[in-house]
This record gives structure tokens, C-alpha cells and sequence, in this order.
């Protein structure tokens, strides 16, 4: 911006037809931005080539913008006026920007589309500034006709949205892709080769049919045959309806209480053909109960106690996963517990990931617990470890000779 900014200088001739033009170029490549990027990301070997070409000639043409603007509106308002308009016109555009970008735009239309509805906006931008702007008419002739060109390329662009958001994952993934979806919190991709199913959230493998039961045995069993008599369980996070799968198999179970933030992962794991058969159609069994919400808040509300508390979050690997993994979060769980009851929580790979393996157990055993580090190896994902708590001391013998006899 700083480099458009100093460039303004060179432009000294028709600035009103100019500025409209730089309106037009941003709403043509800040909207097509997005979708470059979408397919090059599988295509080009560096990736961060058209990346940084993007990111510098969006900066170079919004950097032109304002002090463009300013010098046409000289003429028409005194100088303190005219910065206190245009920049605080600019501030609360950028602020409501910021707000609307990831409360609505983002989630309901997804990054594709959100590109092509901003580019949209500049172009209608340039399109009314021929009619309010002193221009000559071949110059509104030719600006209205470059505006509905690029007008029309943008709502081409986001009418296919969906077709080039298909074919960029289509390079992404070498399975085949049986379903792709956008929810309000995240992309799922669900791919299919031979038998094997794969989940993927956000560009990351959840779980493979082929191997899955490794991991969710792992985090089920061991807790539930911990407790001496488990009748209450709580889930959270594993809306596929795997761990419910495994935990139904426990016949002294009576009730599963599924907390999972996403309604679209639950709803696609209850519905789907193939993905209700792979969970055996867990999570429309009597005995379990679904609820759509933040887990953190809900454990806050919540008056429940529970004999086992399974935890299947994704890694912390933002800020919004890491709370939790907090000991805010595990003193709020801690509440919903007896002194009877088991905590298990998948826990990153103890191979690959060792520190965040340990910080996890550590946050845990802060908090007064007595921890069994566990880990098993699940092809997909390589040694996979899972950390098994409660208030008493946990004794694996025992586990291990239930597991032998279950």
C-alpha cells in the first residue's frame, strides 16, 4: 500500500478516470484472487509465487486509492475537511469489512465466493462514479462498458463457484471426492477409494475407514473399563459417531451425551448412506443424545455429572481449539466429574508432536489428576497418543485384563 501510495505521484492527468479504473483492477483481481489461488495451490510447484504477485499488486492498487481520491476532492473541500471525510469514510468501511468478513461473509458463503461479492461491490463503486463524477462522454462510454465486462466476469466467477472450488480440490485429493461441503465453521471433504472412506476437515485427515477402529478403541475402552460401573458418558467433539459406536458396545451404558459444535458433521453422520453405515447408525440410537454447540459453553451451563468424559477434538492448532486444551477448560470439566469418574482425550502424536503430547498431560495432572499416557499406531496417522485420567490412581493391569476378557 505504501509502495501504491507513493506511486500516486506519477499520476498527474484525467484522475477521475484513473481512480475509477483502479477501482475496476481491484474489484477484478482481489475477485478472481481467491479463485487463482484455490487452483494454483495444486498446481504450481511454488505456490507462494502467485501468493506474494497477488498480495503486492492488491496492495500496489488499493495503496492508489486514497491519495488519488484526495487530490480530485481538493477542489471541493477544505483541506482538514476533505482528510476527515475520506479517511474516516475509509476506517469505518475497513471496520465494518473486518466484522462482516468472518461473522457472515466467510461462513455462509464460503472464501470463493466472498472474493467475487468484494469485487463486485468496487466495480459498482466505478459503475456509479459515472454518474456522479464530472467525466467526458467517451470516457463514461468506454468506463461503463469496461465495468460491465468486469461485471459480468465477476458474476460468472461466483456463479461457478462451486465448479472451481471441485475441480482446485479435485487436485488436492488423489481419492475420489464423494462429498464436499461448506458449514458455518468448516470444509468437509469426504473421499472414497475402493471401501476406504476418508474424512478430511479443513484440508486435514480426520479418520480412514480402513484404520479408524485403531484409534477409537483406543480412546473408548480403556476409560469405560476404568470405571467400575459407567452408565453416563459424555463425548466432545466426535460428531462422526465413532467413539459413540464403540461406546454402545458397553451394555451397562445407558445414556451418551454427544457435544459437537458443528450441526452439519452430526446431521451428515446421522443421514449419509455411507457414512451412517460406517458408525452403524450410533448417533440415532435411543440411548444417545446429541447437542449442537460450543463444548466450553455448554460444559459451563451444564449441571450434569458424568462416569466417563471422552474428549475427540482436533488438534490445538489455532487459538479457538487451544482453549481447549486449557486449564480454564479442564477446571470447568472437572466440575462435571465425580470422584469416580474417567477422562480419556486424544492427544496429538507423541512421534511427531511430543511437546504438545505432554503439554497436554501435564495441564491435565496440574489440576490434581492421576494420568496414564496411552499411544497406539494407527497407519493414517503414524503413533497416535491419547492421555486416560481420573481422581484416583489408575490401575492398568486392571484395564488391561478387561480389555483381554471384553
Amino acid at each position: 500500500m505504501g509502495v501504491g501510495s507513493w506511486l500516486s505521484k506519477y499520476l498527474e492527468k484525467d484522475l477521475i478516470p484513473k481512480f475509477l479504473e483502479i477501482e475496476l483492477a481491484i474489484g477484478l483481481v482481489g475477485g478472481f484472487s481467491s479463485a487463482i489461488l484455490y487452483l494454483s495451490f495444486g498446481q504450481i510447484r511454488y505456490f507462494q509465487i502467485p501468493l506474494f504477485l497477488l498480495v503486492i499488486l492488491i496492495g500496489i492498487l488499493v495503496g492508489l486509492e486514497i491519495p488519488v481520491l484526495l487530490r480530485i476532492l481538493k477542489k471541493e473541500l477544505q483541506f482538514k475537511e476533505l482528510v476527515s471525510r475520506v479517511l474516516s469514510l475509509d476506517y469505518v468501511g475497513a471496520l465494518l469489512a473486518s466484522i462482516l468478513f468472518p461473522i457472515f461473509f466467510a461462513p455462509k458463503l464460503g472464501l470463493m465466493r466472498t472474493g467475487f461479492i468484494f469485487g463486485i461491490l468496487n466495480v459498482g463503486v466505478a459503475l456509479w462514479g459515472t454518474w456522479v463524477l464530472p467525466l467526458r462522454q467517451s470516457k463514461i462510454i468506454i468506463l461503463r462498458a469496461q465495468s460491465v465486462v468486469v461485471l459480468t466476469l465477476l458474476i460468472l466467477g461466483f456463479s461457478y463457484s462451486d465448479l472451481i472450488t471441485y475441480y482446485s480440490e479435485e487436485s488436492l485429493y488423489t481419492d475420489e471426492i464423494i462429498l464436499s461441503k461448506q458449514t458455518q465453521y468448516q470444509r468437509i471433504i469426504v473421499t472414497r477409494w475402493k471401501n476406504e472412506i476418508r474424512l478430511f476437515l479443513n484440508g486435514h485427515l480426520q479418520f480412514s475407514s480402513r484404520d479408524e477402529y485403531r484409534y477409537h478403541e483406543t480412546l473408548v475402552h480403556p476409560a469405560l473399563l476404568a470405571h467400575p460401573a459407567p452408565k453416563k458418558v459424555l463425548v466432545l467433539g466426535g460428531g462422526d459417531g465413532l467413539a459413540v459406536r464403540e461406546i454402545l458396545k458397553h451394555k451397562n451404558v445407558e445414556s451418551v451425551t454427544l457435544v459437537d459444535l458443528d450441526s452439519a458433521i452430526t446431521n451428515l453422520f446421522s443421514e449419509h448412506g455411507i457414512l451412517k453405515k460406517l458408525n452403524e447408525e450410533s448417533l440415532k440410537n435411543s440411548k444417545v443424545t446429541v447437542i449442537n454447540t460450543d463444548a466450553f459453553l455448554w460444559l459451563e451451563e451444564s449441571d450434569q455429572t458424568f462416569d466417563v468424559v471422552l474428549i475427540d477434538f482436533p488438534d490445538p492448532s489455532n487459538f479457538s481449539l487451544g482453549k481447549l486444551y486449557t486449564t480454564a477448560f479442564f477446571h470447568t470439566l472437572k466440575r462435571r466429574m465425580n470422584e469416580t469418574s474417567v477422562l480419556e482425550i486424544q492427544s496429538t502424536s507423541p512421534l511427531f508432536a511430543r511437546s504438545s503430547y505432554w503439554c497436554i498431560e501435564r495441564t491435565i495432572a496440574s489440576l490434581g489428576f492421576y494420568t496414564l499416557p496411552l499411544h497406539v499406531y494407527v497407519p493414517s496417522f503414524g503413533e497416535w497418543g491419547f492421555v486416560l485420567a481420573g481422581q484416583r490412581p489408575i490401575q492398568f493391569k486392571k484395564i488391561f485384563q478387561k480389555i483381554l476378557n471384553f
